[in-house]
């Protein structure tokens, strides 16, 4: 997730370095032994600040619920779940490595791709598990972190299919895809390219253009008269909307993915952008889950990727519970089998439960568990990615303001 596009989501709704090191080079496979010192020990990575300082607040809301509701629940082996210091004002590595001078198990962020690396490169070295609530650019999936590395949150391609769904949905039989020259716009363009043959739609012109300079694409994308228009753009999306409309393209014709969020308002045209959709990613929080997250910080005004992060912790202290050990490499091994039935621990056989109390009594009888979180299904791969993906859609009315309008659900697409 850009941190553009997370501001704009806001407005709407570790082990220690001495732990034994896993056999292979993927942790969330290999056979370990127990490593732990009894005590588990979560981090947060904080990444946000000026203008996008307000999402700090909904990590560390969606961070003390969970820790306080595993504590009343017993904890980790009977001993209280510890959760570290914030240290704020730090670049992403020199948190990382205050988190693993801490004796961290597991750390929570960070909210933006471009700083997952950092993180990932020092956490990984000390096996501590690290997992992102927010994080959805493509490449790190692959990005080498040694099997240390999750995210509770969809990949930017895994909006394909939903993106074409609400075209076919609004009658389109023909659906052109409009995007910005980057790697997000070109990963996304190529995914939805794959959707639209999927959905047995025709895909009548492709387009690329430089934010700012889209009418040379738009009058491309308009010369094959399609029904809908797929736009993916993030910088240059108020130009691209603009040229659009001029061309007739907008309105109901127009679905945009999800760096395309914004309060346009007068910014463009009144009306250009009603009847528009828009995606997010994520679940929208339940009445209870925000109840209970301002129960926690009363001061809350924004619970964007709350779900995701609240659901993070809770994966971390019930992978621990399922290996009886908090050390790293085992909550690294145990995280794709408590996260979904068709974990390589469970043989696809799991019992659904919701919190850590319910799973934990599962586990402690012998059961395997399927953890359904508040960002609803997880079910984490070999990447560690979540196979099933959760959007939010907005809808645009002629104020050029998005609404939201419904929940939609789709598989992790081919990165």
């Amino acid at each position: 997730m850009k941190r553009s596009v997370a501001v704009m989501i806001a407005g709407l709704l570790a082990a220690s370095v001495a732990a034994c090191s896993p056999s292979g080079d993927n942790a969330r496979t290999a056979d370990v032994q127990a490593s732990g010192d009894a005590t588990l020990r979560i981090g947060l990575i904080l990444d946000n600040s000026g203008s996008q300082s307000f999402l700090n607040d909904s990590a560390q809301a969606a961070v003390k619920l969970a820790v306080k509701e595993i504590n009343d629940a017993g904890g980790h082996k009977g001993k209280d779940v510890e959760l570290l210091p914030v240290y704020l004002g730090r670049d992403t590595a020199e948190q990382a490595r205050r988190m693993v001078e801490a004796k961290a198990d597991a750390v929570i962020g960070p909210t933006d791709s471009s700083n997952v690396g950092p993180a990932v490169d020092v956490l990984a070295k000390a096996h501590t598990v690290l997992i992102s609530p927010a994080a959805t650019a493509n490449a790190l999936s692959t990005y080498k972190s040694n099997g240390y590395f999750f995210r509770t949150i969809a990949t930017d391609s895994a909006q394909a299919p939903v993106l074409v769904k609400l075209a076919k949905d609004g009658g389109a039989h023909s659906v052109a895809v409009l995007h910005e020259k980057s790697d997000y716009g070109s990963d996304v363009a190529s995914a939805v390219s794959a959707a639209i043959k999927s959905a047995g739609l025709t895909e009548s012109t492709v387009a690329e253009f430089e934010p700012g300079a889209a009418g040379e694409a738009v009058s491309k994308i308009a010369e094959g008269k399609p029904d809908a228009v797929v736009l993916i753009a993030r910088s240059g999306a108020d130009g691209a909307i603009a040229e659009l409309h001029n061309a007739g393209l907008s309105g109901k014709k127009l679905v945009l993915a999800d760096g395309g969020l914004d309060n346009y308002g007068d910014r463009i045209a009144k009306g250009a952008l009603e009847g528009a959709s828009v995606l997010v990613p994520g679940a929208f929080p339940s009445a209870k889950f925000q109840s209970d997250l301002v129960a926690v910080e009363p001061s809350l005004k924004d619970m964007s990727f709350a779900a995701e992060t609240y659901d993070a912790v809770n994966l971390v202290a019930i992978a621990a519970a399922s290996a009886q050990d908090d050390a790293g490499a085992s909550i690294a091994a145990s995280l794709i089998g408590v996260s979904g039935p068709g974990g390589p621990k469970n043989d696809g056989k799991a019992t659904e439960c919701k919190n850590y109390k319910d799973c934990a009594a599962l586990l402690a009888n012998g059961t395997s568990v399927d953890y359904q979180g508040q960002s609803g299904t997880v079910g984490f791969d070999s990447q560690g990615d979540v196979t099933s993906a959760n959007f939010m859609v907005f809808g645009f009315g002629t104020d050029n303001k998005p609404v939201y309008r419904s929940q939609e659900t789709a598989g992790k697409a081919s990165s």
